[in-house]
């Protein structure tokens, strides 16, 4: 009799412990983890400027440091002289002589005009006179020299007034058209130098600490200030194998931690696909209660800020 009873007792025992170990199940101890934001130069420069202390709350947009920057202030400013050189240049090619030298010219053409119509009357009364036979031959060759060269003068000062008028050549235009693109790309490059001089919050967050002081060496790519945003704090924490099926991005989690006012919610946002501490090819129904998988989960923006990287927190399922 007492073998008859013995066996449904002890499964009673089995199921009552099955039942706590089920409850405790949905329970999980894990951490805090904060990616943080290391942020830097891409120019080298003494520290001028840190207007932000550690352990600082800041908005983004606001200014962590500044480099000193007079080297690339005065580059700046050089390559918008000489795109202005160049814009001036192209210009002048686009519309020709001034208005002045325009005129100087066409004066010249004006007595270049003058005087070809005084050598055609003059070789008319020559010619006339040399069929007379009142002057020599010699005459009248001068005078139909002299009207030639007039008149010849006049053609070219007219050439000059046309030219005058018009703008730059083809080539030439393309090639200071060129000279102002590349001063317009100098400009770029010299503006955002300067801009690097000078770095500010990418979003809001709090001054995590500051890895230098005011007046030492920076070189270029050396992180100044550790941010840590609101966003980039996650909870991590390791569930067996028996549970991690129940879980989904998007589930809803709560997360208890000592000190805390209330519980905090979060969302999974990672599941691990492999195991962990246990090797893959090694599986036995003693090992495989031992798999575990990584999972993180992300409290709201608001709510983040109430915890701190390396704090120990539960997890439970809502």
């Amino acid at each position: 009799m007492s073998r008859i009873y013995w066996v449904p007792l002890s499964l009673l025992v089995v199921a009552m412990l099955s039942a706590c170990s089920q409850s405790d199940s949905n329970a999980w101890q894990g951490y805090v983890e904060g990616e943080f934001v290391y942020l830097g130069s891409t120019q080298s420069g003494k520290l001028a400027q840190l207007p932000v202390t550690r352990g600082e709350t800041v908005k983004a947009d606001t200014p962590l440091f500044t480099l000193e920057s007079t080297d690339e202030a005065a580059a700046f400013s050089q390559a918008q002289q000489q795109l202005a050189a160049a814009r001036a240049q192209l210009a002048d090619l686009q519309t020709g002589k001034r208005v002045p030298e325009v005129n100087v010219n066409r004066a010249q053409l004006a007595e270049a005009i003058a005087n070809a119509r005084k050598a055609s009357l003059q070789l008319t009364r020559d010619d006339a006179q040399f069929r007379a036979g009142g002057i020599a031959k010699a005459q009248l060759d001068d005078s139909r020299a002299n009207a030639d060269a007039t008149a010849a003068q006049v053609r070219e000062l007219t050439s000059q007034v046309e030219v005058a008028r018009l703008p730059g050549r083809t080539q030439q235009l393309a090639a200071q058209t060129a000279q102002v693109a590349a001063a317009q790309a100098a400009v770029i490059q010299a503006q955002w130098r300067l801009d690097q001089k000078q770095v500010s919050a990418p979003a809001d967050g709090l001054v995590y600490d500051t890895l230098y002081r005011k007046g030492e060496w920076v070189q270029a790519g050396s992180p100044v200030v550790q941010m840590l945003p609101p966003q980039n704090m996650k909870v991590r924490f390791y569930v067996p194998e028996t549970v991690v099926g129940q879980l989904a991005t998007g589930r809803r989690l709560t997360v208890h931690c000592d000190g805390c006012a209330a519980a905090i919610p979060a969302k999974v946002t990672y599941i691990s696909s492999q195991a962990e501490y246990t090797p893959p090819v090694i599986y036995s129904n003693e090992s495989r209660a031992k798999l575990v998988f990584l999972v993180e989960a992300h409290p709201s923006v608001e709510d983040a800020m109430k915890l701190h990287p390396g704090q120990p927190v539960t997890v439970s399922l809502q």
